[in-house]
């Protein structure tokens, strides 16, 4: 299909951007990558009057460590995530993640910024923000703040968004020296949202876990927070029993929709398994 007539504007500052924003009002969007929002105005499930087009902002991309953070500009790009040495050298979760989004022609134009603030239940940054504490900047007519990856996503398409704002940045706190990492996703096919992916950062001492995080993609109408998952493994040396135990309090807090990917049941029992062999292959990259 064809999308409903609109008007661009391509600004050239974030002030511009939210100055368009608050003035055009409901009927506007802010425009990163274009990969969910225009396929939804191809269907016309989303008919903006205005596209708001932050191509053109300065100083909205870039990767670069800030004390104990990295922080990553709204608009660098997932090839942007894959190209960078310091993503590789303290994040390599988020450059494992980043090479299981879609392909490669859309990692060369979709952001980071519109995978995470854009609400979609089946993208895969939002999941991994939450499991790795990190945290967004906001910026609105009102000023700048931050607010937590855990208190952003409020249902399927809906965030903690105020009218006028933008997510301008990311910042993830950097995680301790030698811990494990991995990011679990089943897909039908290339290019596919997850069926159910799982995503596991923790930290052993004497093989026994320590400390240890899971988060869980499109497996609710917001991505999820294994807490009582994640709570269980400590003090264990994932075993056989501690993984299934883990697996099980997982898929307690499930919400998957039966849809083409599978039942609901299906979906549950899957993102179990993606809960396990996250967990088995963190542990063995501890170190």
């Amino acid at each position: 299909m064809i999308p409903g007539p609109f008007t661009y504007h391509r600004p050239s500052s974030v002030s511009d951007a939210i100055k368009l924003l608050v003035d055009l009002g409901d009927e506007a969007r802010p425009l990163a990558g274009g990969h969910s929002l225009i396929p939804m105005m191809k269907l016309r499930l989303a008919t903006p009057e205005h596209l708001i087009d932050l191509q053109g902002v300065d100083g909205l991309k870039g990767i670069t460590r800030e004390d104990d953070n990295i922080v990553i500009g709204a608009m660098t790009t997932q090839h942007d995530l894959l190209a960078s040495e310091v993503i590789a050298s303290w994040l390599p979760v988020l450059r494992e993640t980043a090479l299981l989004i879609a392909d490669p022609q859309i990692r060369y134009r979709g952001t980071i910024g519109g995978n995470v603030a854009n609400g979609d239940p089946g993208n895969d940054m939002p999941a991994l923000m939450m499991m790795l504490g990190a945290s967004y900047r906001l910026e609105g007519p009102d000023g700048v703040r931050n607010e937590a990856a855990t208190d952003f996503y409020q249902g399927a398409y809906f965030t903690s968004l105020e009218p006028g704002e933008i997510l301008t940045a990311v910042s993830v706190p950097v995680p301790a020296t030698g811990h494990g990492y991995a990011y679990e996703k089943l897909k039908r096919k290339i290019g596919d949202y997850a069926t159910a992916a799982a995503a596991v950062i923790l930290t052993m001492e004497s093989c026994k876990v320590v400390t240890c995080a899971i988060g869980l993609t499109n497996l609710s109408e917001t991505p999820l927070l294994a807490e009582k998952a994640a709570e269980a493994v400590i003090g264990t040396s994932l075993d056989e029993a501690a993984l299934r135990n883990a697996a099980a309090l997982a898929e307690e807090i499930m919400l998957p929709a039966a849809d083409g990917r599978g039942p609901i049941e299906y979906r549950k029992s899957v993102g179990g398994i993606m809960v396990m062999r996250a967990l088995k292959r963190a542990a063995a990259r501890v170190g």
